[in-house]
């Protein structure tokens, strides 16, 4: 007996009907690896995504699809993935009641993750907070966060944005089939998905695809300009050892696999992330992406859906072994700020205390990665749309005596309710987790609240000036009880004010001019 002959829960999509499973001890119905695109291999490397061949009869759709080709971190240069990875996964509770929807990108660095990891199937979450959850996988490291048209022209320079356009644009063609409300998506994201979500807020197409977001941790200020997307497409022919007028069609003539480990040799052989360069990410191109998501933010251009924005409290306290002397962490702090905006660097600095000790290092990393870009996003969408902030501050106990507290990606064990699935599930056993169920009850109560109304629940405030009746930037802290601040950090956002997260290398001129993109004042695009 194979997998179509087993009952399961059949639904027609816009290329054909696919049979997920009923998991009734679980009170779910699932359907996993459903296509949302064609394979991106061959030809269609580099390129736009294209919609999935239709196909006859009832397709499987009880085990996941593969993810994006991607490096596993193991003591070998493994490389795990398929380019026929435009895959999607689709949660709900076992009924036949019409539900929102959310639409979750996963994180990993724009490198790594896919749409099933343990954490993010979604099982608990669905039922708790009662939608539809959509996990989508999209193209990832040099295969989907590099911009390479300084090669050649034939190729888009967004391939994982536009993956996950066509992953909402599916959503909304299809979802009523499987009992979700199209009118009621929620995109949600944490770190590089949570950067994804709010770039494409950022993006005029997307309008009309979703109507609230959820934002949690989004390194804002990894956006590429034109001069990391020149250098990291050059290094990419460098690391595969082939000629300098390489074209795309020599790229796509390589092994996708060949093509990730180069990624990953660039990535740490160079020492660019000194000067907060990363490797990938979506960019600024002037087609899809017309400028930095925050400066649309700022200029008031962005889609205008309800926001629920937040961050960890220790982000990056893994930097706090980073550097042995004080002398050393200073520099270092004062070089990567100044990456981006030499004038300001300087004044930012001195708001941390010239960042000498490990913890004013790891916070100067953490707020310049994630939190000052995400207060910058919640002030400047707060006047025209609904929008909230958080922070994260619970940690378990053995995680505070290690001194790394409240973590990268620490939240999704409480918001996805399923600890049993977190990489920090093994500290359990040390003890410590005391009011983890209490709060992971008080944020899916919110979580959901939002998917449901646009709003979260009425004890948290949304995020805006001072009025005469109340005070500002409320942000809802969640700890062990969850408690409201009012402007929490108020010196160090103001430091953070004038300083511009907007354009990588403006501190970098050696390396403009050999890149020829040093044009008089400022850069082009």
């Amino acid at each position: 007996m194979t997998s179509l002959d087993i009952p399961g829960p059949q639904v027609r999509t816009t290329a054909g009907m696919v049979k997920g499973l009923v998991d009734e001890q679980l009170g779910i119905r699932t359907w996993r690896g459903v296509p949302f695109g064609a394979s991106t291999g061959g030809d269609n490397r580099f390129r736009a995504p294209r919609r999935p061949r239709h196909w006859r009869g009832v397709r499987d759709a009880t085990t996941f699809g593969p993810p994006a080709p991607q490096p596993t971190y193991s003591w070998t240069d493994r490389v795990i993935g398929s380019e026929n990875c435009l895959h999607l996964d689709i949660v709900r509770p076992d009924t036949d009641d019409e539900l929102p929807v959310v639409v979750y990108l996963h994180g990993g660095s724009f490198i790594m993750g896919s749409s099933h990891e343990p954490l993010l199937r979604g099982y608990e979450f669905a039922k708790s907070v009662d939608c539809v959850y959509v996990s989508v996988n999209f193209r990832l490291g040099a295969l989907g966060y590099l911009d390479l048209r300084s090669l050649d022209e034939d190729c888009v320079a967004n391939p994982a944005l536009r993956d996950q356009l066509l992953a909402l644009k599916w959503v909304q063609a299809n979802i009523a089939q499987f009992g979700g409300d199209p009118d009621r998506v929620t995109l949600m994201g944490e770190s590089a998905g949570g950067a994804a979500a709010a770039t494409l807020m950022a993006v005029p197409s997307a309008a009309g695809l979703f109507h609230r977001a959820i934002v949690q941790s989004p390194p804002m200020t990894m956006i590429h300009s034109r001069a990391q997307a020149t250098l990291w497409a050059r290094e990419l022919v460098y690391q595969m050892a082939l000629p300098r007028l390489t074209t795309l069609a020599d790229l796509r003539a390589e092994h996708p696999y060949d093509l990730v480990r180069a990624g990953q040799s660039m990535m740490w052989r160079g020492r660019e992330l000194q000067h907060l360069n990363t490797t990938y990410a979506p960019t600024v191109d002037g087609t899809l992406l017309l400028d930095h998501p925050l400066s649309v933010f700022d200029s008031g251009d962005q889609v205008k859906v309800p926001l629920l924005v937040g961050t960890n409290s220790d982000e990056t306290s893994f930097s706090k072994f980073f550097y042995m002397r004080t002398s050393a962490r200073s520099r270092a702090a004062l070089r990567l700020l100044s990456a981006f905006d030499p004038e300001e660097a300087s004044y930012v600095l001195s708001a941390y205390d010239g960042a000498r000790d490990r913890a004013q290092f790891a916070d100067l990393l953490a707020d310049a990665l994630f939190w000052a870009p995400s207060v910058r996003l919640a002030t400047d969408h707060n006047p025209l749309a609904p929008t909230w902030m958080y922070r994260f501050d619970y940690a378990p106990a053995a995680l505070r005596w290690l001194g790394l507290g409240a973590m990268h990606s620490l939240e999704l064990t409480a918001i996805f309710g399923d600890p049993g699935a977190s990489r920090t599930s093994g500290l359990a056993r040390f003890g410590g987790m005391e009011g983890m169920a209490e709060l992971t009850d008080v944020m899916q109560y919110h979580w959901g609240h939002f998917i449901h109304h646009g709003r979260p629940g009425d004890d948290w405030p949304a995020y805006q000036p001072p009025t005469d009746t109340a005070p500002a930037r409320a942000t809802m802290v969640f700890d062990a009880p969850a408690r409201v601040e009012h402007d929490p950090k108020a010196g160090k956002r103001r430091a953070w004010a004038d300083y511009d997260m907007t354009e990588w290398g403006h501190g970098r001129p050696e390396l403009l001019e050999e890149l020829g993109l040093l044009i008089s004042t400022e850069l082009g695009r």
